[in-house]
Formats: structure tokens, C-alpha cells, sequence
């Protein structure tokens, strides 16, 4: 599975929560051989979680595994990621990190480069519009995901 190919299963999960009436940010934790092991999306505001981005909820669909396996795996996720996520992807010593598109925000990357991850930006133009659309919509939501004021 190339990377445009990983992008595009997180996409579909950040068009999924933004149809329940979430923010549209989706992710995939994807092993080296195609597998995917846990995909999800933002769920903050379907179930009213303080924690829920669309990388935790990937991790969490992907249920327990052993180390190994998200050392050989790639976190795909439609948005940079924030500082909350880029800790998780630490963590479970996740290696590489393809997200769609940071034009919209800018989160842990540089942490990430520093601790040895690769992180690749695809710039994404439907990432990005799904994203400036939805802050555009409902920017009192989207500041409140991000731990800011409006």
C-alpha cells in the first residue's frame, strides 16, 4: 500500500465523522504489508471526549499489540498531528507518521523528527479544504479541540 492509498482510508474515516456532525479528521494505523490494524476518526464531539482525535481513536480500534507491531507500522491521519497524539504515536514507538495536510495547523511534528520519526506531508488540497471548511463552520468547536480560545 503506497501512502496516497493510507491517506485516502483516513479521509474516508474524516468524511465519516464529519457526516455524524464531528470535526473531520480521520486516521489509519496501517502495517508495512497493507494491514490495517486500527482506523478511526475525531469523535470529541459524538460522545462529548476530552481525549478522542482521530489518532487516538485509530490506536484504540487497533486494540492490544504487541510492540513490534506499531513499530512497523505507519499512522496515516488526515491533519498534523496535535501534541496529544504525536505523544501517543511516541509512545507505541510508532516510526513513521504520513499526515495530509499542516496548512491548517501545525502540530507535534518537529517533536516527532526529533525523536527519530519520519513524518511526510502529502499537502492534500481535499484535506485541506475539508479542514478550512469546517473552521470556517464552527470555529468555536475547532478552538475548543485544539485547547484554544475562539
Amino acid at each position: 500500500m503506497d501512502d496516497e492509498e493510507g491517506l485516502a482510508i483516513a479521509l474516508e474515516e474524516a468524511k465519516i465523522g464529519l457526516a455524524a456532525g464531528g470535526i473531520p479528521i480521520g486516521a489509519a494505523l496501517i502495517t508495512r504489508d497493507g494491514k490495517v490494524i486500527g482506523k478511526g476518526h475525531n469523535q470529541r464531539v459524538q460522545k462529548g471526549s476530552a481525549t478522542l482525535h482521530g489518532e487516538i481513536a485509530a490506536l484504540e480500534n487497533a486494540g492490544r499489540q504487541p510492540a513490534h507491531v506499531y513499530k512497523d507500522a505507519t499512522m496515516y491521519t488526515t491533519l498534523s498531528p496535535c501534541d496529544m497524539c504525536t505523544g501517543a504515536c511516541l509512545l507505541f514507538g510508532i516510526k513513521r507518521v504520513v499526515m495530509g495536510e499542516n496548512g491548517t495547523f501545525i502540530g507535534g511534528e518537529d517533536l516527532l523528527r526529533q525523536r527519530g520519526v519520519e513524518v511526510v506531508n502529502l499537502r492534500n488540497s481535499e484535506c485541506e479544504a475539508l479542514m478550512r471548511a469546517f473552521i470556517k463552520e464552527h470555529p468555536e468547536i475547532w478552538y475548543e479541540d485544539i485547547g484554544e480560545e475562539s
